[in-house]
Protein backbone atom coordinates (compact mmCIF):
# COMPACT_ATOMS: atom_id res chain seq x y z
CA UNK A 1 0.00 0.00 0.00
CA UNK A 2 1.27 3.47 -0.69
CA UNK A 3 0.08 7.13 0.66
CA UNK A 4 -1.42 7.76 -2.48
CA UNK A 5 -3.45 5.28 -2.24
CA UNK A 6 -4.40 6.02 1.61
CA UNK A 7 -5.02 9.64 1.04
CA UNK A 8 -7.39 8.55 -1.78
CA UNK A 9 -8.92 6.49 0.24
CA UNK A 10 -9.14 9.35 2.73
CA UNK A 11 -10.26 11.61 0.23
CA UNK A 12 -13.36 9.30 -0.70
CA UNK A 13 -14.63 8.81 2.86
CA UNK A 14 -14.51 12.70 3.27
CA UNK A 15 -16.81 13.36 0.15
CA UNK A 16 -18.57 9.71 -0.30
CA UNK A 17 -17.48 10.25 -3.63
CA UNK A 18 -15.17 8.25 -6.27
CA UNK A 19 -16.09 10.98 -8.72
CA UNK A 20 -15.51 14.07 -6.45
CA UNK A 21 -12.65 12.45 -4.92
CA UNK A 22 -11.02 12.08 -8.44
CA UNK A 23 -12.19 16.16 -8.98
CA UNK A 24 -10.37 16.83 -5.76
CA UNK A 25 -7.04 15.56 -6.14
CA UNK A 26 -7.37 16.22 -10.06
CA UNK A 27 -6.76 12.43 -10.84
CA UNK A 28 -9.09 10.76 -13.96
CA UNK A 29 -11.77 8.71 -11.81
CA UNK A 30 -10.47 5.42 -13.50
CA UNK A 31 -6.96 6.63 -11.68
CA UNK A 32 -8.74 6.52 -8.46
CA UNK A 33 -10.81 3.15 -8.71
CA UNK A 34 -7.36 1.47 -9.71
CA UNK A 35 -6.03 2.97 -6.37
CA UNK A 36 -8.93 1.69 -4.50
CA UNK A 37 -8.67 -1.98 -6.06
CA UNK A 38 -5.01 -2.29 -5.28
CA UNK A 39 -5.57 -1.54 -1.61
CA UNK A 40 -8.64 -3.74 -1.60
CA UNK A 41 -6.51 -6.52 -3.30
CA UNK A 42 -3.63 -6.18 -1.11
CA UNK A 43 -5.79 -6.06 2.38
CA UNK A 44 -7.61 -8.89 0.74
CA UNK A 45 -11.08 -7.12 2.06
CA UNK A 46 -13.90 -4.59 0.29
CA UNK A 47 -13.27 -0.89 1.86
CA UNK A 48 -16.73 0.34 0.16
CA UNK A 49 -20.21 -0.72 -0.89
CA UNK A 50 -20.87 0.18 -4.18
CA UNK A 51 -24.93 0.46 -4.78
CA UNK A 52 -25.32 2.25 -7.92
CA UNK A 53 -24.38 5.77 -7.69
CA UNK A 54 -24.19 5.22 -4.15
CA UNK A 55 -21.12 3.89 -2.09
CA UNK A 56 -20.94 3.27 1.47
CA UNK A 57 -17.87 2.68 4.03
CA UNK A 58 -17.30 -0.69 5.12
CA UNK A 59 -16.81 -2.03 8.54
CA UNK A 60 -13.13 -2.96 7.33
CA UNK A 61 -13.22 0.74 5.69
CA UNK A 62 -13.91 2.56 9.01
CA UNK A 63 -11.08 0.48 10.49
CA UNK A 64 -8.88 1.39 7.64
CA UNK A 65 -9.52 5.05 8.52
CA UNK A 66 -7.96 5.72 11.78
CA UNK A 67 -4.71 3.88 10.75
CA UNK A 68 -4.59 5.71 7.02
CA UNK A 69 -4.93 8.96 9.21
CA UNK A 70 -2.20 8.07 11.55
CA UNK A 71 0.20 7.13 7.97
CA UNK A 72 -0.63 10.64 6.71
CA UNK A 73 -0.29 12.75 9.63
CA UNK A 74 3.63 10.34 10.01
CA UNK A 75 4.24 11.30 6.68
CA UNK A 76 3.81 14.77 7.10
CA UNK A 77 6.15 14.80 10.38
CA UNK A 78 8.82 13.28 8.84
CA UNK A 79 8.86 15.08 5.78
CA UNK A 80 9.10 17.89 8.34
CA UNK A 81 11.14 16.62 10.77
CA UNK A 82 14.05 14.77 9.06
CA UNK A 83 15.56 17.06 7.65
CA UNK A 84 18.87 19.09 8.35
CA UNK A 85 17.60 22.26 6.50
CA UNK A 86 16.73 25.63 8.49
CA UNK A 87 13.63 25.97 6.41
CA UNK A 88 11.51 22.27 5.98
CA UNK A 89 9.53 21.41 3.46
CA UNK A 90 5.77 19.96 3.72
CA UNK A 91 2.45 20.91 5.39
CA UNK A 92 1.40 22.04 8.36
CA UNK A 93 -2.45 21.58 9.39
CA UNK A 94 -3.43 24.47 11.19
CA UNK A 95 -6.79 25.10 13.04
CA UNK A 96 -7.38 28.62 13.67
CA UNK A 97 -10.15 30.63 15.59
CA UNK A 98 -12.22 32.92 13.17
CA UNK A 99 -11.62 36.04 15.64
CA UNK A 100 -7.98 35.72 15.07
CA UNK A 101 -7.98 35.02 11.16
CA UNK A 102 -9.61 38.13 10.94
CA UNK A 103 -7.70 40.08 12.99
CA UNK A 104 -3.88 38.90 14.38
CA UNK A 105 -3.01 36.09 12.20
CA UNK A 106 -3.22 36.97 8.65
CA UNK A 107 0.13 39.47 9.11
CA UNK A 108 1.87 36.06 11.34
CA UNK A 109 1.33 34.22 8.10
CA UNK A 110 3.07 36.63 6.29
CA UNK A 111 6.12 36.69 7.85
CA UNK A 112 5.76 33.23 8.80
CA UNK A 113 5.58 32.26 4.59
CA UNK A 114 8.89 34.76 4.35
CA UNK A 115 11.07 32.94 6.52
CA UNK A 116 9.41 29.61 5.03
CA UNK A 117 8.66 29.14 1.85
CA UNK A 118 8.60 25.95 1.06
CA UNK A 119 6.18 24.79 4.26
CA UNK A 120 2.39 25.22 3.11
CA UNK A 121 0.27 26.12 5.99
CA UNK A 122 -3.89 24.23 5.42
CA UNK A 123 -5.47 26.40 7.61
CA UNK A 124 -9.00 25.29 9.41
CA UNK A 125 -11.25 27.10 11.61
CA UNK A 126 -12.19 25.22 15.01
CA UNK A 127 -13.99 25.68 17.72
CA UNK A 128 -14.00 25.22 21.44
CA UNK A 129 -14.93 21.80 22.02
CA UNK A 130 -13.53 19.57 19.18
CA UNK A 131 -10.17 20.95 19.55
CA UNK A 132 -8.44 18.26 22.07
CA UNK A 133 -10.31 15.65 19.36
CA UNK A 134 -9.02 17.05 16.11
CA UNK A 135 -5.28 16.80 18.03
CA UNK A 136 -5.69 13.56 19.15
CA UNK A 137 -6.45 12.23 15.73
CA UNK A 138 -4.12 14.09 14.21
CA UNK A 139 -6.11 15.75 12.09
CA UNK A 140 -4.52 19.20 13.38
CA UNK A 141 -0.65 19.76 13.68
CA UNK A 142 -1.23 22.68 15.95
CA UNK A 143 -4.04 25.07 17.04
CA UNK A 144 -3.89 29.20 17.54
CA UNK A 145 -7.40 29.76 19.33
CA UNK A 146 -9.08 32.10 21.31
CA UNK A 147 -11.36 31.12 24.52
CA UNK A 148 -11.33 30.39 27.81
CA UNK A 149 -7.93 28.55 28.89
CA UNK A 150 -8.33 24.87 27.19
CA UNK A 151 -7.21 22.46 29.67
CA UNK A 152 -7.55 18.89 28.77
CA UNK A 153 -4.80 16.16 29.29
CA UNK A 154 -4.26 15.60 25.92
CA UNK A 155 -3.26 18.47 24.94
CA UNK A 156 -0.21 21.23 26.03
CA UNK A 157 0.04 24.61 25.64
CA UNK A 158 2.93 26.53 23.81
CA UNK A 159 1.57 30.13 24.71
CA UNK A 160 -1.47 31.83 26.22
CA UNK A 161 -2.15 35.54 26.39
CA UNK A 162 -4.68 37.06 28.02
CA UNK A 163 -7.32 39.10 25.32
CA UNK A 164 -10.23 40.92 26.46
CA UNK A 165 -13.80 40.99 25.18
CA UNK A 166 -15.99 43.74 24.83
CA UNK A 167 -19.54 45.29 23.76
CA UNK A 168 -19.72 47.17 20.66
CA UNK A 169 -22.30 49.92 19.80
CA UNK A 170 -22.84 52.32 16.88
CA UNK A 171 -20.97 55.25 18.37
CA UNK A 172 -24.21 57.67 17.82
CA UNK A 173 -26.12 55.27 19.72
CA UNK A 174 -27.89 56.65 23.18
CA UNK A 175 -25.96 53.97 25.11
CA UNK A 176 -22.83 55.06 23.54
CA UNK A 177 -20.23 56.18 26.33
CA UNK A 178 -22.15 54.97 29.41
CA UNK A 179 -21.14 52.81 31.96
CA UNK A 180 -22.93 49.47 32.32
CA UNK A 181 -22.84 46.31 33.71
CA UNK A 182 -25.35 42.81 34.44
CA UNK A 183 -28.63 45.36 35.41
CA UNK A 184 -28.47 47.34 32.50
CA UNK A 185 -28.19 44.63 29.93
CA UNK A 186 -31.97 43.43 30.67
CA UNK A 187 -33.55 45.85 27.36
CA UNK A 188 -30.48 46.01 25.10
CA UNK A 189 -30.79 43.90 22.29
CA UNK A 190 -27.89 41.74 22.16
CA UNK A 191 -25.94 40.97 18.78
CA UNK A 192 -24.05 37.26 19.62
CA UNK A 193 -22.31 34.42 18.60
CA UNK A 194 -24.17 31.01 18.10
CA UNK A 195 -24.58 28.47 20.60
CA UNK A 196 -21.29 26.25 20.07
CA UNK A 197 -19.13 30.11 21.04
CA UNK A 198 -17.56 29.98 24.59
CA UNK A 199 -18.01 33.48 24.07
CA UNK A 200 -21.36 33.69 23.84
CA UNK A 201 -21.79 31.19 26.86
CA UNK A 202 -19.93 32.73 29.52
CA UNK A 203 -22.18 35.89 28.77
CA UNK A 204 -25.32 34.24 28.58
CA UNK A 205 -24.31 32.25 31.74
CA UNK A 206 -23.53 35.67 33.30
CA UNK A 207 -26.14 37.04 32.70
CA UNK A 208 -28.70 34.40 33.67
CA UNK A 209 -26.58 34.17 37.13
CA UNK A 210 -27.95 37.42 37.86
CA UNK A 211 -31.29 36.97 37.26
CA UNK A 212 -31.65 38.21 33.51
CA UNK A 213 -33.40 36.90 30.28
CA UNK A 214 -31.06 38.14 27.63
CA UNK A 215 -32.41 39.93 24.75
CA UNK A 216 -30.71 38.18 21.60
CA UNK A 217 -31.82 39.52 18.39
CA UNK A 218 -28.81 38.15 16.34
CA UNK A 219 -27.07 35.08 16.70
CA UNK A 220 -24.16 34.17 13.94
CA UNK A 221 -20.71 32.90 14.44
CA UNK A 222 -19.58 35.70 11.43
CA UNK A 223 -18.16 38.57 13.50
CA UNK A 224 -17.98 40.77 10.70
CA UNK A 225 -22.07 40.18 10.17
CA UNK A 226 -22.41 41.28 14.18
CA UNK A 227 -19.96 44.41 13.57
CA UNK A 228 -22.04 45.37 10.79
CA UNK A 229 -25.63 45.23 12.89
CA UNK A 230 -24.10 47.50 15.15
CA UNK A 231 -22.81 50.23 13.45
CA UNK A 232 -26.14 50.15 12.56
CA UNK A 233 -27.24 50.52 15.21
CA UNK A 234 -29.34 46.97 15.59
CA UNK A 235 -28.07 46.33 19.04
CA UNK A 236 -24.62 45.16 21.19
CA UNK A 237 -21.91 43.49 19.52
CA UNK A 238 -20.12 41.02 22.42
CA UNK A 239 -16.78 40.19 20.70
CA UNK A 240 -13.37 40.21 20.97
CA UNK A 241 -11.50 43.30 21.14
CA UNK A 242 -8.85 42.48 18.49
CA UNK A 243 -11.69 42.06 15.86
CA UNK A 244 -13.19 45.66 16.30
CA UNK A 245 -10.08 47.11 16.48
CA UNK A 246 -10.23 49.14 12.74
CA UNK A 247 -14.13 50.19 13.65
CA UNK A 248 -13.20 52.18 16.76
CA UNK A 249 -10.31 53.83 15.02
CA UNK A 250 -12.68 54.84 12.39
CA UNK A 251 -15.39 55.89 14.60
CA UNK A 252 -17.71 53.24 13.53
CA UNK A 253 -18.18 51.55 16.81
CA UNK A 254 -17.78 52.34 20.39
CA UNK A 255 -17.16 49.92 23.19
CA UNK A 256 -18.77 50.80 26.17
CA UNK A 257 -17.51 50.41 29.53
CA UNK A 258 -18.15 47.31 31.37
CA UNK A 259 -18.41 47.22 35.16
CA UNK A 260 -19.54 43.60 35.65
CA UNK A 261 -17.79 40.42 35.97
CA UNK A 262 -14.70 39.98 33.80
CA UNK A 263 -14.53 37.51 31.24
CA UNK A 264 -11.44 35.31 31.40
CA UNK A 265 -10.11 35.19 27.49
CA UNK A 266 -6.77 33.77 26.07
CA UNK A 267 -5.13 33.50 22.88
CA UNK A 268 -3.34 30.23 23.19
CA UNK A 269 -1.03 27.60 20.83
CA UNK A 270 -1.93 24.08 21.76
CA UNK A 271 -0.52 20.38 20.25
CA UNK A 272 -0.84 17.34 21.49
CA UNK A 273 0.77 16.49 24.61
CA UNK A 274 2.96 13.65 22.53
CA UNK A 275 3.59 15.86 19.68
CA UNK A 276 6.89 16.57 18.25
CA UNK A 277 7.71 20.49 18.09
CA UNK A 278 9.29 20.68 15.44
CA UNK A 279 11.03 23.14 13.14
CA UNK A 280 7.69 24.14 11.21
CA UNK A 281 5.76 24.51 14.63
CA UNK A 282 8.61 26.58 16.96
CA UNK A 283 8.93 28.88 14.09
CA UNK A 284 5.34 29.57 13.93
CA UNK A 285 4.98 29.38 17.89
CA UNK A 286 8.02 32.55 18.16
CA UNK A 287 6.58 34.56 15.38
CA UNK A 288 2.78 34.42 17.57
CA UNK A 289 4.93 35.00 20.82
CA UNK A 290 6.61 38.25 19.24
CA UNK A 291 3.50 39.35 17.42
Amino acid sequence: MTITQLSTFLKITELNSFSAAADGLGYAQSTVTTQIKQLEDELGCVLFERLGKTITVTSSGERLIAYAEKMLQLEREIRLDVTDEENPAGVLKLGVSESLCISRFPQILMEYNRNNPRTEIRIQFVTHENIPDLLQKGELDMVYTLNPLIEDERIKILHKRREKLGFYISSNHPVAGKNIREKDMEELPLLLTGHNCSFRNMLVSCLEKNGISPKIVLETSSKEILKQFAINGFGVAFIPDMTAETEVKTGKLTRLTWKGAGFPAYSQVLIHKDKHLNKAISGLVEIIQNS
